[in-house]
């Protein structure tokens, strides 16, 4: 009997081993573990197909989608690591971060969410039927078409849809806007942007992960984390093509010029620093030798003044959202533009860079403005604010 026992132990065992044998492979890898293993693999000749720009390769991964698009970019690192798989028979979706460096311009990987539907060929094994943007992760250039490459003596142009000749113009504009922002900023930045014209508005918010409504009217905006670390990805100034088209040259200048000063300003500018500063200083730095006279460059503010609606403080960050007000959207930027135009002028140039990093520097928003108009500019907000709206009635009233 008890021998009987031990032979049933043993069958069960074995048959334990059998029955599991795909999943667990009896003490060695679980089947989700070894397709896992598989995609990675995947994944990995993927993005070595894209760095040694292999369409051959890139196919034995599976469907081409876009991989022309990207034959134009300087890369110099392309990678995928495999976060999530979910598979049901012989498919399987991946949720995958990219991460990828641009040669010359990103200290560090930009990251994206990628999405990729997997099928298993007839030989057992995975290819890509297709990937794109992760849900809740924008766009990348090249999901929209073939990048076309400009380069400039401070700027990467990257764009899509757009003709060669217009990619130089934006360079020309960039190349122009990089040194008047170090003359003004100084030189601890890189001293070159990277900027990406797509060939619509919609485009540009699928590049923002945003709807159209948060940019109409909106010639540009710049990406970038505040406070970023010297090693921080290069900031990507994105372009809205309708709206900056129909500016004039005067105009186009100072756009990419206020931007390229967020990319200046970007490992000073931190959540102490508010929105009137930074978007004022940006502001500040664009006009700069533009010509543009007060009641030129601030048309709405100077409508309300000469109506006796003078502002009663600095504006607020929810002043700047894209609410579609685009009056007090305007307002807001005047305002901050002629507050770091007034110190400019009354305490320097210098004193005004100072005034932009000492805010910055502060461990929070809470007592940053105040603190630093007292120890730069030897001031009180109650001061500088009542200096500021008699600024106003003079320069607009």
């Amino acid at each position: 009997m008890a021998g009987r026992r031990r032979a049933s132990g043993t069958r069960v065992v074995v048959a334990l081993c059998l029955l599991f044998v795909s999943l667990m492979g009896c003490g060695g890898r679980s089947a989700t573990d070894s397709a896992r293993a598989d995609v990675q693999r995947l994944l990995d000749g993927r993005a070595a197909a894209v760095l040694d720009r292999d369409r051959a390769a890139f196919l034995r991964t599976g469907a081409q989608d876009w991989f022309g698009n990207v034959r134009a970019l300087p890369l110099a690192d392309w990678s995928y690591r495999l976060t999530r798989l979910h598979r049901t028979g012989d498919t399987a979706t991946a949720e995958a971060e990219l991460r990828y460096r641009v040669r010359g311009y990103d200290r560090a990987p930009v990251s994206a969410g990628r999405t990729l539907s997997l099928s298993l060929d007839a030989g057992g094994r995975w290819y890509v039927e297709a990937e794109r943007p992760a849900k809740g992760s924008a766009e990348q250039l090249w999901d929209q078409g073939a990048v076309s490459v400009v380069r400039g003596e401070h700027s990467l142009v990257m764009g899509v849809g757009q003709s060669a000749e217009a990619l130089r113009q934006y360079a020309e504009l960039a190349d122009g806007a990089v040194p008047a922002v170090s003359q003004a900023w100084g030189t601890d930045w890189p001293g070159q942007i990277v900027v990406l014209v797509p060939a619509s508005l919609g485009d540009m918010a699928g590049l923002l992960g945003s709807p159209e409504s948060s940019y109409r009217g909106i010639a540009a905006v710049t990406t970038g984390e505040t406070g970023a670390p010297a090693n921080a990805p290069a900031d990507r100034i994105i372009v809205n093509p309708d709206a900056y088209g129909v500016l004039g040259a005067t105009g186009k200048q100072v756009v990419l010029t206020h931007e390229t000063t967020h990319v200046a300003t970007r490992a000073h500018t931190t959540a102490a620093t508010p929105l009137w500063l930074s978007e004022g200083y940006a502001d500040r730095v664009g006009y700069l030798g533009s010509g543009r006279s007060p009641s030129q460059a601030a048309p709405e503010l100077w409508r309300a003044v000469t109506e006796g609606r003078v502002p009663e403080a600095l504006p607020a960050d929810a002043d700047f959202g894209f609410t579609g007000d685009s009056g007090k959207l305007a307002r807001a930027y005047e305002s901050g533009w002629l507050a770091c135009r007034l110190i400019a002028e009354r305490w320097g140039e210098v004193r005004l860079v100072e005034f932009y990093r000492a805010v910055g520097a502060h461990e929070g928003r809470a007592g940053a403005v105040e603190g630093a108009l007292k120890d730069v500019l030897g001031t009180s907000l109650e001061e500088f604010t009542a200096a500021w709206r008699a600024y106003l009635r003079a320069q607009l009233g």
